[in-house]
């Protein structure tokens, strides 16, 4: 508490300063002390701290009075998303229901008395107080539609809820018959008017069911209230003619015993649920009234029991669809009779579905709303998964929400198939929950790899990346998994009006094939180590390690020098060859045949510059190799010559 003060006390500190800073002129003496009386309180504890604490609590209000007072009623109001209106509503229906309620007790039980006469009468002007408040200050402000257009305008507004037949009910409900009260004296029926804001009560249920996630229950709980005023009512009726007869005077009426209402309601139960065991009524009143009992009774119940049969079947509609649909297909497994193990996964399937997602097919329930609304509800739901696949990472966002209406959800039982190995690939796979496995081998049992949530296959041959259209792997579901599937055509469609995103998804799928190629490449499996330290140490022990060295080097350079042999050789037979056919080719001229010695010169010029080519380098085409000779050593060029 101490600190509470110091904290006050210095908050008014800073507004004086403040206040002082903006008007210089104005001098206070009195917060000039306060302020000195402030720090001697800060640093002894006087009793002049106390006091000025204690005007400072005095002066200020609570923080939930500033709230309040900081409550603005807003100029237009929305029926439909306005959550302060739903409670403004609730509060009216609490007034309607009042009244509702009370007026037959009060007029037929001896409830109200001139000692609680005033209690009565406050809470009932409470209630006129709400009527007046909702018919003067919130239905005006209520926004409605004209032409398409939402209309906000506070007197269109008005004019709008006075022309409406709301608005002369809601003024006839606040007619003053109470000022018969003079006259007659204070009769609750002076008060019937006010039920005439009914229209206020079925508001309220149509904005709280639509608030309402299981809306259902309060639909059971208002049927159930219905019955229960039903029954209210003739309590009443049949404890006033008990009265108007005489309180005991028959055995059909009230005796007088007991608590009058619990008696009376008892009687109405039984009569009008007709359970029996009443006693017979003798006067005529008596039995004009069990008649009327009876008849209402059953119209009432047949009503009540119909209007029960339709939310409780509204509420289980779902699950009745999911029944139905359970039996037809066990009774079609049956006339065909359909292995056992099949008609359990089927089961089995059925079951987990409606478990896990409360519906057999989620689209069933989308496709009688826009496309807008729609992509709303998909964005929500998938996006968060879609959104984290690597695949679609770098492509056009609306191209993304385009593919999430194209999207639907498929459950896999453990160990099914979702795809096979070189069948045509036809969807796109992406994993919303559970796992699958990529297996292989003879039998399907070796597991290459495990996908979780957010994973993506089937993209290769679906994008039908280097021609592949085909599956490249067997997947298998790893405990129950929860897959959307995209189709091919649908794909396609998407991707026609983005052609960049259609470039980077086809652009990782090649990467992901080539990951996948690089991965199935067998390598030849190495020398165990037991087997190389065997052999490391036979040959130290035997000396064979150097000889065989030796010999290894010398087969090497042999191999070498038998290499570039007939690597010459080839370049001598082309070089002969080409130079025959540029022979072959040349025109003969009038005095070739008649110096054969000049043809001599030439076949002997042509030899001996055979002979100095094979001498010099090999041609243009072969010099990289020759400069890459010449720049190892010998041993590494008969190696590589070796190897070539």
């Amino acid at each position: 508490e101490r600190l509470q003060e110091l904290v006050r006390m210095f908050k008014e500190r800073t507004e004086k300063a403040k206040e002082k800073l903006i008007d210089p002129d104005s001098s206070d003496e009195e917060s000039i002390k306060g302020l000195k009386t402030g720090g001697e309180g800060a640093g002894a504890g006087s009793g002049a701290e106390e006091d000025m604490s204690g005007c400072c609590c005095k002066v200020k209000t609570p923080g939930w009075v500033r709230a309040c007072m900081h409550l603005r009623i807003p100029a237009s109001i929305d029926p439909f998303t306005n959550l302060m209106y739903v409670l403004w509503m609730f509060l009216v229906s609490l007034a309607w229901n009042w009244n509702v309620w009370f007026i037959p007790v009060r007029w037929a039980f001896p409830y109200q008395t001139p000692d609680n006469l005033y209690y009565w009468l406050l809470i009932d002007y409470l209630c006129d107080l709400i009527y007046i408040l909702d018919i003067s200050v919130f239905q005006p402000r209520l926004q409605f539609v004209q032409g398409g257009d939402i209309v906000c305008d506070k007197k269109l507004m008005r004019n709008n809820y006075m022309k409406t037949n709301r608005f002369k009910f809601d003024v006839a409900s606040l007619v003053p018959l109470e000022l018969f009260y003079f006259k007659t004296g204070i009769n609750p029926l002076l008060r019937l008017p006010r039920l005439l804001k009914i229209n206020s009560f079925f508001e309220f249920n149509e904005r709280l069911e639509a608030i309402l996630t299981k809306a259902y229950i309060y639909r059971v709980i208002r049927t159930t209230s219905y019955l229960l005023y039903c029954l209210h009512c003739n309590a009443c009726l049949y404890h006033w003619t008990s009265a108007y007869i005489g309180l005991g005077s028959t055995q059909w009426v009230y005796n007088g015993e007991g608590n009058s209402y619990i008696r009376c309601y008892y009687f109405a139960v039984k009569t009008l649920i007709t359970i029996g065991g009443l006693p017979h009524p003798t006067t005529l009143s008596e039995i004009i009234f069990q008649l009327i009992n009876y008849f209402v009774g059953v119209f009432a119940f047949s009503i009540m029991i119909g209007q029960m049969r339709d939310v409780v079947g509204a509420a289980t509609a779902g699950q009745t669809y999911y029944r139905t649909c359970m039996d037809n297909t066990i009774r079609y497994m049956t006339s065909y009779r359909i292995p056992r193990d099949v008609q359990y996964r089927v089961k089995t399937w059925y079951n987990y579905t409606w478990q896990s997602q409360g519906m057999l097919d989620e689209q069933e329930l989308l496709t009688q709303l826009p496309d807008k609304m729609r992509l709303d509800i998909a964005v929500d739901v998938n996006y968060s998964i879609v959104s984290k696949v690597p695949l679609f990472q770098g492509c056009d966002r609306q191209m993304i929400f385009d593919m999430l209406k194209s999207l639907h959800s498929v459950v896999y039982l453990p160990g099914d198939y979702v795809c096979k190995k070189d069948e045509v690939g036809r969807e796109m796979y992406i994993i919303k929950a559970g796992e699958v496995q990529v297996v292989g081998g003879p039998d399907d049992r070796t597991v290459f790899a495990t996908l979780r949530a957010g994973s993506v296959f089937g993209e290769i041959s679906l994008l039908a990346v280097g021609g592949v259209n085909r599956r490249t792997a067997n997947v298998i579901a790893h405990g129950f998994a929860n897959l959307f599937i995209l189709d091919k055509k649908d794909l396609n469609e998407i991707l026609v009006h983005y052609p960049e995103s259609m470039k980077v998804l086809r652009k990782k799928a090649r990467l992901d094939t080539l990951k996948h190629e690089k991965r199935t490449i067998t390598h030849s499996p190495e020398t165990p180590k037991l087997l190389r330290a065997a052999l490391e140490m036979t040959e130290r022990s035997t000396g064979l390690r150097g000889v065989l060295a030796k010999v290894k080097e010398r087969t090497n350079k042999l191999l070498g020098l038998l290499q570039m042999i007939a690597f010459r050789k080839q370049l001598i037979s082309s070089f002969f060859f080409q130079t025959s056919v540029s022979l072959s080719g040349r025109p003969s001229s009038p005095g070739a045949s008649s110096n054969p010695d000049k043809e001599m010169d030439t076949l002997s010029s042509a030899s001996s510059t055979s002979h100095r080519n094979s001498e010099r380098p090999p041609p243009a085409r072969f010099h990289r190799v020759t400069i890459e000779k010449e720049d190892v050593s010998e041993s590494e060029w008969d190696e590589g010559e070796t190897r070539r």
